[in-house]
């Protein structure tokens, strides 16, 4: 349509009319002359209306289900993380509290010989310098830690260092075929020469062969001249079992170490010696020998005797 005068007009006057249609269509409510009109078109309208809505409508849903399944993702995402943050913040807090109680059994073991120790942390474990039982700790001569210096922890011989460098040590285990160190028996004092057996207990060669020792009795460092390189009175563990050796001039007995020696973590080099043998001290208490037996079942008590029965005369 050109752009006219009299085409400006029917535009205006088109306007006019609708306006007053709405008008009156709203006033009139339900009684409007233009309802017949307006449920004839809904009439017409409607069933184009619902299959353009059927037709939309699984557009939206997968739209819909698209948009939660990206946010379900964000929150899986974000579970995920909290949770992944929690296990860290709990694995270090659990190792804090095994660090910190190594730490006390290693300074109340120390504290009991009378040792000067050095804490070291294990870096390495596995073959060094030629030795098959070894471990490599974050302390050396810058330490102050130098050659055949005893190595323990909470629980007794660790073993002894072999090689030292700047900031680094390695230390053969107590475990190792090679180890050998002096032994002494807890009480009666007997001693004798402790060697490594790999995975399984110590061999102890007691010097007397009529020596008095059973399952059960402990046995400590005999120690070395200066300390070097046993300090005595370190725990070294227990016997499991005597050998019969009759008429042999030693006796050999196998030792359980009270040390772990693949879970070795933090430990301490014995800096000074003690200026004392501490011989037994550095034991932890002996327990009974015998545990309390569980008391007997009382006796069950006498039926007492039938009353004889009385009879009237």
């Amino acid at each position: 349509m050109r752009d006219t005068r009299e085409s400006r007009l029917l535009l205006i006057l088109l306007v006019a009319v609708a306006f007053a249609l709405i008008t009156v269509d709203i006033k009139g409510g339900e009684s409007s002359p233009l309802g017949g009109a307006r449920r004839a078109a809904a009439g017409v309208l409607g069933p184009v209306e619902r299959g353009a809505a059927s037709a939309v409508d699984p557009v939206a849903d997968t739209v819909r289900a698209f948009r939660e399944a990206v946010t379900n993702r964000g929150r899986t995402d974000q579970l995920n993380k909290d949770n992944t943050e929690l296990r860290q913040k709990l694995a270090s807090s659990d190792a804090a509290a095994g660090r910190t109680k190594q730490l006390d059994d290693l300074l109340r073991t120390a504290g009991a010989g009378g040792y000067t120790v050095k804490a070291a942390q294990v870096i390495a474990i596995g073959p060094a310098q030629g030795f098959s039982w070894t471990i490599t700790v974050d302390a050396g001569s810058d330490d102050g830690l130098t050659r055949d210096m005893t190595v323990i922890n909470g629980q007794g011989l660790v073993g002894r260092i072999t090689t030292v460098a700047p900031t680094t040590a390695t230390v053969l285990l107590a475990s190792d075929p090679g180890f050998s160190a002096g032994a002494r028996l807890e009480g009666s004092g007997e001693i004798g020469f402790a060697s490594g057996q790999g995975t399984g207990p110590m061999k102890v060669s007691l010097l007397n062969g009529r020596a008095q020792v059973k399952e059960g009795d402990r046995m400590v460092t005999f120690g070395s001249q200066s300390g070097r390189p046993f300090v005595p009175g370190v725990p070294i563990g227990k016997v499991v079992e005597v050998e019969a050796t009759p008429g042999q001039l030693t006796k050999t007995v196998m030792v359980e170490p009270y040390v772990q020696f693949t879970r070795l973590d933090l430990v301490g080099v014995v800096v000074v010696p003690p200026r004392t043998d501490p011989r037994d001290a550095v034991l932890p208490p002996a327990v009974a020998a015998a545990a309390q037996a569980p008391a007997a079942p009382a006796a069950p008590a006498a039926a007492a005797p039938p009353a004889s029965p009385t009879g009237g005369n």
